[in-house]
């Protein structure tokens, strides 16, 4: 899974697809959007099958302009709860605390 982060508001899936589509398969394309407004959040994530061929594509859109915001283009992280923020020691670290 491939996170593409600071899209502009109006890019669609569609658009998102049309991005990747160069480098090879794309299984998934889907621009992430707020549930009660239906707006755009402004990062979207990207599914590609072969390995070789997301890695390309991530090397080559990285950085990359897409209506005039810089796009940032990498590996998908496993998304961070509120529990696990509390399991790692929390916002702060696992050290001391204030006082």
């Amino acid at each position: 899974m491939i996170y593409v982060g600071n899209l502009d508001y109006a890019v669609t899936s569609d658009d998102l697809r049309s991005l990747f589509d160069p480098f090879g398969a794309v299984t998934l394309a889907e621009v992430q959007v707020k549930s009660r407004t239906g707006q755009s959040r402004g990062f979207g994530l990207v599914e590609m099958p072969n390995e070789s061929e997301a890695k390309a594509a991530i090397a080559a859109l990285n950085g990359k302009e897409d209506r005039d915001r810089k796009l940032t283009v990498n590996e998908s992280r496993p998304r961070r709860t509120v529990r696990d923020l509390y399991a790692g020691g929390g916002w702060f670290g696992s050290g001391g605390g204030g006082g």
